[in-house]
């Protein structure tokens, strides 16, 4: 009975009492709270920024001539050896970025709806402006993107992506078709003018109410610095959206798109100039830009989004040691993960200034790492060379008693060379005293920007030949460059003095000045293509036996000529009957 009683009990207490019967409300908001909370609606606009394609390193360069992987399941590896297909690409953008520019038409179709502030309209104006200058900055980077990697020839015509302005619904048609390259390009100015017309050039602090843009007119410099002050720097700007607007204009005018758009060298040379100038042309060059990367107390003196002067637009700082990680040689507890190669290694001139093929070079291939251009040592570490906190000696040679040798473990190198680029010396990976230090991820550099204009400005108006808003010739741009990079200084360059006058020579100096200022930083194979180069040049390396250097065979690429343009996904093409492959892929 006592038994019965207590279970009566329970039930009575059970069925009186609501919240033990009926489940609770979920704890999620609805749509519209973000016309009232401003945090929830830059939420997705911050999803743009997250979704970056420069976020992180990808190291493409694993696809060319300039690198291997000693990983074999590295997706890079892996299509520059054959399995490259439209249900197999590591190269893709089209999910990330489309899901990206959903993301911000979704901010640009409610912002205007959203209240920043209850009391002053003005600064509810200020913040609703520079974020929406913002999102179609960002909008217009995806789309840069997604045309880098997709856009194509189909039946003679070359298309990019299917434009999307506005935010897709479950009611929406989707199967939109691609629309053309030039199209494309055109909205990709449109966004970008639309968001140079909303943000400053820079974020920084006024002091004077003169300095209000007339817009604005009735706000304070208080108000003013709480929307478009200093705190918001890393965010886009003006300044970015006229980089991203020279890099799109190089891509355009390029051999392998010119024919499909109408975007000429001239603009590009004019579109980049615009960023120069405001860099101070050629004085603008960082001296320390070569080393950015290993710029120690520069880096580690970073604070508040501040740039060092090589850096246009970069992400945030993180302390860590995952570059040491996966690119440090073995003895130096790394993977040794990017492998350089020979290829890259002879593309470094002597320091002289000449190409190793010429007499004048002096080259030695008996010792073929003296005389040679200083980036050679900072960028590759080779046989003998020295690295990590310790300044250790590496041995990479076939006969080498470590497991930095030549093919001798899993993490050892295929090429005889480690990458040294972008990784900190000051960082241990010793397991007993593991020392992060700083690191950070630009999205575009100046150095970038300069050999933009130096190539374009080559091809519009010939080497000494200058873009009518520029003061300063693809010759001068790559004379300053080689100088800081300390090649040529003992005879003024007398290479480049020889080939000033020949379009072909320079073009061919400067597109090797860009393979190696921006080496492993995911130009090259992106380069490659624009030019309609060749892609499929054998990796080749160096097997060192009693100091004796033989040159290797390392890995065959195996590329088919459609595909100097990217797939399509698979996937899509198969829910979308409106879109088209490009040409080769199926």
């Amino acid at each position: 009975m006592n038994r019965i009683i207590l279970f009566i009990g329970f039930l009575l207490t059970f069925s009186s009492c609501e919240k033990f019967t009926e489940p609770e409300p979920q704890n999620n908001g609805s749509f519209e709270n973000i016309y009232t909370e401003p945090i929830l609606a830059q939420g997705f606009l911050m999803n743009g920024y997250t979704r970056l394609p420069s976020n992180f390193w990808n190291f493409t360069d694993v696809a060319t001539d300039d690198a291997v992987s000693n990983d074999v399941g590295n997706g890079f590896r892996r299509i520059a050896t054959g399995q490259w297909a439209s249900n197999f690409n590591p190269l893709d953008q089209w999910q990330n970025t489309r899901a990206g520019i959903q993301y911000l038409n979704l901010f640009l179709a409610e912002v205007d709806k959203v209240t920043f502030d209850t009391k002053d309209p003005i600064l509810n104006r200020m913040f609703a402006d520079r974020m929406k200058g913002e999102a179609y900055g960002v909008r217009a980077y995806f789309m840069f993107s997604l045309l880098q990697a997709h856009a194509g020839w189909v039946d003679g015509q070359l298309y990019g992506f299917p434009i999307l302005t506005t935010p897709e619904t479950p009611s929406s048609n989707f199967n939109i078709p691609r629309s053309t390259f030039e199209e494309c390009m055109k909205q990709i100015y449109a966004d970008l003018d639309k968001a140079e017309e909303l943000l400053p050039l820079d974020y920084e602090d006024i002091s004077s109410p003169s300095a209000i843009p007339t817009k604005y007119a009735g706000t304070n410099t208080e108000t003013y610095n709480r929307v478009f002050g200093k705190l918001f720097k890393l965010l886009m700007t003006g300044r970015i959206a006229k980089a991203i607007r020279a890099k799109a204009a190089l891509v355009a005018a390029s051999p392998a798109f010119a024919a499909g758009n109408t975007t000429t060298w001239a603009d590009a040379a004019t579109y980049t100039a615009e960023v120069l100038n405001r860099n101070g042309g050629l004085s603008g060059i960082a001296p320390n830009g070569v080393t950015w990367y290993d710029n120690r107390a520069e880096i580690d003196a970073l604070g508040s989004g501040a740039n060092p002067r090589e850096i246009l637009w970069r992400n945030n700082i993180s302390s860590n040691s995952d570059l040491e990680l996966a690119h440090y040689p073995p003895s130096l507890n790394g993977q040794g993960r990017l492998n350089p190669t020979q290829n890259l290694v002879d593309a470094f001139p002597a320091i002289n200034g000449y190409p190793i093929s010429s007499p004048l070079s002096g080259f030695n291939a008996a010792s073929q790492y003296a005389n040679r251009d200083p980036r050679l040592a900072r960028f590759i570490l080779f046989n003998g060379g020295t690295a990590g906190p310790s300044s250790s000696v590496i041995n990479t040679a076939a006969d080498g008693t470590t497991l930095d040798a030549l093919n001798r473990d899993a993490t050892s190198t295929r090429t005889g060379y480690y990458m040294k680029k972008l990784l900190r010396q000051d960082v241990s990976r010793n397991p007993l005293s593991i020392n992060n230090q700083k690191h950070y991820k630009p999205h575009i550099r100046y150095t970038e920007m300069y050999l933009a204009y130096a190539e374009a400005a080559n091809e519009a108006y010939g080497p000494l030949g200058m873009s009518p808003n520029a003061t300063y010739s693809a010759y001068d741009v790559i004379k300053a460059i080689r100088q800081r990079a300390g090649v040529g200084l003992s005879n003024n360059d007398a290479y480049l003095e020889s080939i000033k006058g020949d379009k072909e020579l320079m073009r061919a100096l400067i597109r090797n000045e860009r393979r190696l200022e921006l080496c492993f930083e995911g130009f090259r194979f992106w380069d490659l293509r624009r030019w309609n180069a060749p892609l499929t040049e054998t990796a080749k390396g160096v097997s060192i036996t009693n100091n004796i250097h033989t040159i290797i065979d390392v890995e065959i690429r195996n590329y088919q000529d459609f595909m100097r343009f990217g797939p399509i996904p698979f996937d899509e093409t198969l829910k979308f009957s409106t879109l088209k492959q490009n040409a080769g892929w199926q």
